[in-house]
């Protein structure tokens, strides 16, 4: 069947929503023409019409360009989530950039709207109802990156790289003080109290052992920024070593929190963010890299700090 083109200039009594005055040109369902307004069939006034709840005035012209034999299907809607940005995603796996303030998983108090929540109910969008299967963990108040399996066993692939300390994961820390090596590594032994902070001890079997090495990337009057790379990937790894060197990461809440407040941070996050994550790909045995960039609160920080 040929392309109707159907054009119609508005009467003071059609004046309002775009999406009334196409279907009564076309005699067509509602769902049809939000294909149509999809398809880019629509045109207000020689532009293309994007939105179905437009409205259109008195002599304005509206046009129609479409197949009257063809379905024309609304496009789904790009996934707009605060939880996450998606930086990758394939049938096997998904990588995402976390929002600080964000849970990755919910605590023994059983929190709603955690990352895995939120992961899930993107990848059941499209299909049938699945969980994202978590891999790590990123503290609630850090963003950056996360991968997260699609079905269990690419998940347990992952986990075992992790455990064998494969992946590349490098973080990007604004800290108090100027540090004064250029790059070095900290190693030592994690406990943990009753309140579940974290602090370096004497190794025993109750002790976790922990490595970061870093390198200054800015030095600044009384802060520094410094890429940290994990060799190991224990809990509050990084906020405790940096705090016990004397260079609290801002923000933190917990660990030397006096020193670690700025007036010029005066965010509810920390300024921590896990902006590398590298790994060989559980199917593929790809290596690949994935890349989140440095906060926009972490930028103004340092322009508004030299």
């Amino acid at each position: 069947m040929p392309i109707s083109n159907l054009s119609l200039t508005v009467e003071p009594e059609q004046a309002g929503r775009v999406d009334l005055i196409v279907r009564q040109m076309t005699n067509t369902s509602r769902s049809q023409v939000r294909g149509m307004v999809d398809h880019g069939c629509v045109s207000v006034n020689k532009v293309l019409c994007k939105s179905l709840g437009r409205t259109v005035s008195v002599g304005d012209v509206v046009e129609v360009k479409y197949d009257p034999a063809q379905r024309y299907h609304e496009k789904k809607k790009r996934w707009d989530d605060r939880a996450f940005t998606m930086v990758f995603e394939d049938d096997h796996l998904i990588v995402v950039d976390k929002t600080a303030g964000v849970l990755t998983v919910p605590t023994p108090k059983a929190e709603s709207n955690t990352l895995v929540d939120r992961v899930s109910s993107y990848i059941s969008f499209s299909r049938s109802k699945r969980e994202a299967c978590v891999i790590h963990r990123l503290d609630r108040d850090v963003s950056g990156l996360l991968v997260f399996g699609k079905h269990q066993g690419v998940a347990d692939r992952l986990i075992e790289q992790f455990k064998q300390r494969k992946p590349e994961r490098l973080y990007a820390a604004l800290v108090a003080g100027v540090v004064k090596a250029d790059e070095g590594t900290m190693e030592a032994h994690l406990a943990t109290g009753k309140n579940l902070d974290r602090f370096i001890a004497a190794e025993s079997k109750d002790t976790e052992r922990a490595i970061t090495h870093f390198k200054v990337l800015k030095r600044m009057s009384d802060t520094t920024l410094v890429e940290a790379r994990l060799e190991t990937g224990k809990r509050n790894q990084i906020r405790v070593q940096f705090a016990h060197a004397g260079h609290p990461v801002l923000g933190d809440p917990r660990y030397r929190t006096e020193q670690a407040a700025h007036p010029g941070w005066a965010r509810k996050r920390i300024a921590l963010h896990a902006k590398t994550l590298g790994f060989f790909h559980p199917l593929t045995g790809e290596e690949v890299r994935f890349e989140a960039p440095i906060p926009s609160t972490m930028k103004k920080f340092m322009i508004a700090n030299r």
